[in-house]
């Protein structure tokens, strides 16, 4: 069996933009990516272009191989354009090799640990009556981990993001919220790296202690020893390596203890190859994984997937949820996709990553590269999104 073509589908969805690949061979078997990069979908397609070459050809089985091969094939290595395209490739390359097989993926990796992925209810607000609202909501739908993701504030079509009163205002929320729904219920809050340290410390000491259970991604995460300076700081367990393109990039802050719960996204890290290493990493440093999920059904599939052999799991993020307005798993793009079972993800038992895309509908829309918002303060400087 041989790999033949490589086709690439960037589709708008929901309010944001996916990047989904289809790696065909001449045995008639294909199997489903997808990149993570949202927001540089057409940079990752031209990394596509130039492995497709190297790609057309070999045997879609060897797929450690391939990996080493598209990684260290070029001078220049890594990267998080390039390892969004291996990402796409490695997971379609488990998809074949599961249908090609007749077993799921997670078979490939060991066999399954857990007869169900436990997820945690991805929240976002703007408002304190609208935080409780929705938190009510998932709790009563019977959710029992809730993250937060407070949203920027726009005023005529401008984003504005202002830290300190950010700060001043979510602690107060949070902690009313924490009154609210009693001490059982998981919480907590992701900051999207839109802080200092300085900013972290002051955002956590404004609240009493046990208001929330992890902080994630409060600063940018280029510089670990920052991130040690902040951990020293505060008391609150980290949720770190959404961003993160490679184990390398995962090594400090596992072996540091930086990080107590490891945000691998499968498909920005190197796909489900170099996901696996990373759990392993954390595993020997009694580190829970808390998947990166906000893309759709293809990530979610192969998250399910490494979820499903790994041991160190605690839950898988998931966005569409009953207080969410769903958006990512559109069933004309996804016929067949992941089923959420009340707060959980069953493991599946199809061959491959059991999902499929509609190709001819993709093929059919125009695609428009979507951008981010841009987040500024009052005084006209930027500051992250």
């Amino acid at each position: 069996m041989k790999i033949t073509e490589i086709k690439t589908f960037p589709i708008n969805i929901g309010f944001g933009s996916q990047l989904v690949i289809k790696v065909e061979t001449d045995a008639g078997i294909f199997g489903w990516g997808a990149s993570g990069l949202s927001g540089r979908e057409l940079a990752v397609i031209g990394a596509i272009d130039h492995f497709r070459p190297l790609l057309v050809g070999k045997n879609p089985l060897q797929i450690g191989a391939i990996w080493q091969d598209l990684y260290r094939g070029q001078y220049f290595e890594g990267g998080r354009v390039l390892t969004a395209a291996i990402s796409a490739i490695d997971i379609a390359l488990y998809d074949i090799k599961g249908k090609f097989l007749g077993v799921p993926v997670y078979e490939l990796l060991g066999g399954k640990q857990r007869n169900y992925v436990d997820c945690f209810a991805s929240l976002r607000f703007t408002s304190e009556d609208e935080l409780i609202e929705r938190a009510q909501i998932l709790i009563n739908e019977g959710w029992s981990v809730l993250r937060l993701a407070p949203a920027e504030y726009e005023e005529n079509s401008t984003s504005f993001f202002e830290p300190r009163a950010s700060i001043a205002l979510i602690s107060k929320w949070v902690t009313k919220l924490r009154t609210i729904i009693g001490p059982d219920p998981v919480v907590g809050i992701d900051y999207h790296h839109r802080l200092s340290a300085a900013e972290t410390f002051s955002f956590l000491s404004k609240m009493p202690e046990g208001t929330l259970d992890f902080i994630e991604e409060p600063i940018r995460d280029e510089t670990p020893e920052a991130y040690e300076t902040l951990r020293k700081m505060v008391n609150i367990p980290f949720a770190i390596g959404e961003e993160f393109a490679s184990k390398w990039q995962f090594l400090p802050y596992i072996e540091r203890g930086i990080t107590q719960f490891a945000r691998v996204d499968v498909c920005n890290v190197g796909g489900i190859t170099e996901a696996m290493k990373v759990a392993a990493m954390a595993e020997a440093h009694y580190i829970d994984l808390m998947p990166h999920n906000p893309l759709g059904p293809i990530c979610t599939a192969a998250s399910i997937h490494m979820a499903a052999a790994c041991p160190n799991v605690a839950w898988l993020e998931e966005i569409n949820t009953p207080a969410e307005q769903p958006g990512t798993n559109d069933q004309t793009y996804y016929p067949l996709q992941p089923q959420l079972e009340g707060t959980k993800y069953l493991i599946p038992n199809e061959p491959g990553l059991g999902v499929d895309f509609n190709e001819e509908l993709a093929t059919s829309k125009t695609f428009i590269p979507v951008e981010i918002p841009r987040l500024v303060k009052r005084d006209g400087s930027y500051t992250n999104w």
